[in-house]
């Protein structure tokens, strides 16, 4: 198990997973009195919940938690669960006798893999968010435990991917970290090395997912979707995290490819404390380079599983 930790002030990370029926759920909560967000999504298949409330306009201006899930549209149940946790510690916005927390969440399509009748629930979303905290693992766990890429020659020829954590801290105390669930219907690609995409019938020999749209490859393979969470202590308003979620989508377009394809629902959200006065693009070059490299980490960390191998199966 590789556990990565996170150095953002006043953010918490926590996963929970089914390893047998290969799918999970990973948790971001916010500090105590929540925290500015944002979204963008890219790709043209999502799954979400509770987003449109991110848009500028709307009232609601902090959020206490993000939800990233496996399961398709089946795990948005989990939120469910993160808003029960909450509600018991007494965090959200207060009615009454009681708070109701503002919890957003996204899904990737992992069904081809693993038991495709085991998805996120109520229960996985409070194991998750119970488990919070600054150290948590990366690979096979969480959101990325049913992740895979390279599906332009069908499933068949997959390789299996996960979840991944980078981030950048700068002296004067501004820190952005990313955290990337990689389920891309394309290939993951540092500059000229291909890390994982699709594979021959060998098994063990990637074909250029690159070389295959030049030449015209016409096949989409469904059943994708790469989701994400940057979380940050600048001090940004609600527009500015989106701003910094639609400059960090540069960071998937230089790690995988094809990216935001019409089966992909590619979206990444940005979780923002208001700690640091910094500007905009700082923050969004920031996060662009933690997301490229949390794909980067995604490929690296993952495990073969399902029938599917992974990077380093076949990279010794």
């Amino acid at each position: 198990m590789d556990i990565r930790t996170t150095h953002v002030p006043g953010f918490k990370i926590g996963t929970a997973e089914d390893r047998e029926g290969l799918t999970g759920v990973t948790v971001f909560l916010a500090p105590e009195d929540g925290a500015a967000a944002g979204l963008d999504v890219r790709g043209c298949a999502p799954g979400t919940r509770e987003t449109d409330l991110l848009s500028p306009e709307k009232t609601v201006q902090k959020i206490h938690a993000v939800v990233l899930s496996g399961g398709s549209a089946f795990g948005l149940e989990a939120d469910s669960g993160v808003m029960r946790y909450l509600a018991e510690q007494g965090i959200g916005f207060p009615v009454g006798d009681s708070a109701v927390p503002i919890v957003c969440g996204a899904v990737l399509f992992d069904l081809s893999i693993g038991d495709p009748h085991a998805f996120p629930d109520l229960e996985m979303g409070i194991k998750a968010a119970s488990a919070a905290g600054t150290d948590f693992p990366v690979g096979c766990y969480g959101a990325g435990t049913g992740a895979s890429v390279g599906k332009l020659t069908g499933f068949e020829h997959a390789m299996k991917s996960g979840a991944g954590y980078a981030e950048i801290i700068l002296a004067d105390g501004l820190a952005v970290g990313a955290y990337m669930a990689v389920n891309a219907c394309g290939e993951i690609y540092d500059q000229d090395k291909i890390l994982a995409g699709a594979l021959a019938d060998d098994d063990r020999t990637i074909i250029s997912s690159h070389r295959l749209m030049l030449e015209g490859y016409e096949r989409n393979m469904g059943g994708n979707t790469s989701i994400g969470c940057i979380i940050t202590n600048a001090d940004l308003t609600k527009t500015e995290c989106r701003m910094v979620s639609t400059m960090a989508h540069d960071g998937l377009a230089r790690s995988i490819r094809p990216v935001h394809t019409s089966m992909d629902g590619d979206t990444l959200f940005t979780m923002a404390s208001g700690e640091v006065k910094t500007t905009i693009d700082t923050v969004g070059y920031l996060a662009e380079e933690a997301v490229r490299l949390a794909v980067l980490d995604a490929a690296a960390s993952a495990e073969g599983m399902g029938g599917r191998p992974a990077y380093r199966d076949i990279i010794k």
